[in-house]
């Protein structure tokens, strides 16, 4: 703990939803809603605008537009926020050498190691000038929290939502924790949430007037003794700048439960290879290949096999999970298809032939599990919320987030809601909608008036997928 607030916590404010409100001008302050658009599609987040009808992450998004039936219900566009998000993150590392990044748009930074900051004063400072930085440079807004240790400084961020910065000045926290929920610390979570609950304890000062003996009593040793501290504010984890990457995967959520052994079998190759890429993106090779398989009722087996050493070969990681599959039962169907790459190394195996021959089986484990979202892919490591997360609910890292479908072969299925497009005659635009042979699309890009709506065939020639337009001021 320490006795300055000099570890600053940043949280952009519902990033996914602000990133396409900024980029896309005629939805600026209307309800904005990005994930999975499948029957089985989930919310990853949702402007405020829509969390006012009720709208969360982690949410059906059928029941996300049952509640929301105005809102845009977009596809989320990870190159995009990657790219916003290496903006933000620039600018952290401009302050200090330790900056602990948990997510794309979540960030920890020691602002006393980057001589910066030393008290509370120029702490402030610090923090306000970084929101108009990110603010010029990008055109979103991020709450900030200050504090002398890091669960206080989330815990600030938090309460500074939306747009805003709170600084807790040390000495004061137990006053400022003791009325609020035991949801807000670290590590509580629904079931631990509700059997304190029905111990009636249900703030963090009542979790202090249990005792730490009583804690200890109720939910473990380990658990209680921790959540004890915490609910003291006492917190003594230090910032750390890097995070090693612990696995690579990618999954896909399917809209219809998959028969066709044939069918489940390229799926599971394509996975492979999108996995492939996301290792070698991250500059990574890895030793222990991975398959996950969701079943029609929920059930999830987990598969996993051990080469001689690290590769980044397209084939060997196929093959490998070919394997794996093999010993999978998807008799009734299957809803979920991952592929994954653990036991991370920065060198290849040269002798892909024998790890290929040699692979070791390292057995199963089979769980039930809870609908995941829909396709999720990136590189795991260390702990913290997803990239969307500023709100209650939002999932934490580990947890499936919506992510690009795969395409579905129907020519009036090609051009998916919120993905960029390029006429040859009328520009930048973006996808509203498409059926029946026709796609909607909006005019207009990042920085401009609320553009025209105009409509195409599917096959319009002169209509093009496009990549992302930066957003307004980035990089400047």
């Amino acid at each position: 703990m320490r006795a300055a607030p000099t570890i600053l916590h940043l949280d952009m404010d519902a990033f996914y939803a602000s990133v396409e409100q900024a980029s896309k001008p005629s939805l600026r302050g209307k309800a904005v809603i990005v994930g999975g658009l499948g029957p089985r599609g989930v919310v990853a987040t949702a402007s405020y605008e829509a969390r006012r009808f009720g709208v969360h992450s982690a949410m059906p998004m059928a029941q996300a537009r049952r509640l929301c039936p105005n809102g845009a219900c977009l596809i989320p566009r990870f190159s995009l926020y990657r790219q916003v998000s290496d903006v933000v993150m620039a600018m952290l590392r401009e302050l200090s050498p330790l900056v602990e990044p948990l997510s794309l748009d979540e960030a920890f930074v020691d602002l006393e190691a980057g001589g910066v900051a030393f008290d509370a004063t120029t702490a402030r400072e610090v923090g306000e000038r970084l929101r108009a930085d990110i603010r010029a440079a990008t055109g979103l807004s991020g709450s900030v929290g200050l504090a002398g240790s890091k669960m206080l400084a989330k815990v600030a961020s938090e309460e500074a939502k939306p747009a805003g910065l709170l600084l807790i000045e040390p000495g004061t926290e137990r006053e400022l924790l003791a009325p609020m929920s035991v949801r807000t610390l670290p590590g509580v979570g629904p079931a631990t949430g509700e059997h304190l609950r029905r111990a009636g304890i249900t703030t963090v000062g009542e979790l202090v007037e249990a005792g730490e003996d009583e804690l200890v009593r109720m939910v473990g040793r380990a658990h209680g003794v921790g959540l004890y501290r915490m609910a003291l504010g006492l917190d003594d984890r230090p910032v750390v700048a890097e995070r090693d990457a612990k696995s690579v995967s990618v999954e896909d959520t399917f809209d219809v439960d998959l028969h066709d052994r044939v069918r489940i079998r390229g799926e599971v190759q394509r996975l492979a290879d999108r996995c492939v890429q996301r290792l070698r993106a991250s500059g990574h090779s890895g030793r222990t290949i991975v398959l996950k398989v969701r079943r029609y009722d929920f059930s999830t087996l987990t598969r996993s096999e051990t080469l001689r050493g690290p590769t980044d070969d397209p084939g060997v990681v196929r093959e490998a999970a070919g394997r794996l599959l093999e010993g999978v039962d998807t008799t009734g169907g299957v809803r979920l298809l991952g592929v994954g790459v653990t036991g991370l190394a920065d060198y290849t195996q040269e002798d892909l032939f024998a790890q290929s021959l040699a692979a070791e089986p390292d057995g199963a484990a089979e769980a039930d599990g809870a609908e995941g979202a829909e396709g999720a892919d990136g590189v795991a490591g260390g702990a913290g919320r997803s990239e969307a997360a500023d709100g209650p609910g939002e999932p934490a890292t580990g947890t499936e987030l919506p992510g690009e479908p795969a395409p579905d072969p129907a020519p009036e299925r090609r051009w998916t809601p919120g993905t960029d497009v390029r006429h040859a005659v009328y520009g930048p635009g973006w996808v509203q909608g498409s059926g029946v042979g026709r796609v909607t699309v909006r005019f207009e890009q990042p920085g401009s008036q609320p553009g025209r709506v105009r409509t195409f065939r599917v096959d319009d020639p002169e209509l093009e997928p496009s990549d992302p337009l930066p957003l307004v001021g980035e990089g400047s």
